[in-house]
């Protein structure tokens, strides 16, 4: 270099503040890279190195190794202090080509300056696989219903409710509803699980002001 070059742009080389953080960050990532072995890589980047910027990488889902350079995102965060401390969620992929979902959390020193990142890089393919799995699982089938279904015991306030609503949509009282109409009744009470209920015969001939015999032959009609 000659004296009438500038000099070189070095990023300067870390202090101790900067050296305490990647220590104290490399127990997170073996922590949580422990926690979650197969199924979460966790890597540190040393920022001040981006030429052999992994420091440690724990869970190794992507075949890299400690002194390999640093991501795209990494390189982004050197260049620029403003670069958002957290990428959350991203979409990703490993070089095999499973999907990925990542997270990356920059570290900065008290000057401003990111000197670490922690990245995040949960491999989903294996859940992607138990949801199609739980899809099919909870999939009913599109077709017609001849009734709806309900799954609970009936209770006597529901059954008169329905015999004076079927009533009052004729403009009747259940007692002055004709023949056809109380056997029409009778028997949609009998599809929708009345019947079943304890009483429920002893109700509908309060209501209909018939007796239990012609309740029997309204079902056997």
């Amino acid at each position: 270099m000659t004296a009438d070059e500038p000099p070189e742009e070095r990023r300067p080389e870390g202090t101790a503040e900067d050296e305490l953080l990647l220590r104290e960050a490399e127990k997170i990532v073996v922590a949580l890279g422990r926690m979650f072995p197969g199924l979460c890589e966790v890597v540190l980047h040393d920022l001040r190195h981006p030429d052999r910027a992994i420091r440690a990488i724990e869970s190794n889902l992507s075949g890299r190794s400690v002194g390999d350079p640093a991501t795209e995102l990494g390189l982004a965060r050197i260049e620029d202090p403003g670069f958002p401390g957290i990428v959350q969620n991203y979409a990703n992929s490993f070089p095999d080509g499973r999907p990925a979902k990542s997270t990356s959390i920059g570290i900065k020193n008290s000057a401003g300056s990111y000197v670490a990142a922690i990245c995040l890089n949960l491999d989903v393919s294996l859940f992607a696989s138990v949801a199609r799995s739980l899809t099919n699982l909870v999939r009913t089938e599109e077709q017609e219903q001849p009734l709806t279904e309900t799954l609970r015991a009936r209770t006597a306030a529901e059954l008169r409710t329905v015999v004076e609503e079927f009533a009052a949509a004729r403009g009747q009282t259940p007692r002055s509803l004709g023949t056809p109409a109380k056997k029409e009744l009778v028997r949609s009470l009998r599809a929708r699980g009345f019947l079943q209920m304890k009483h429920s015969v002893q109700v509908v001939t309060e209501l209909l002001g018939v007796s239990r015999a012609t309740v029997y032959n309204y079902l056997r009609g």
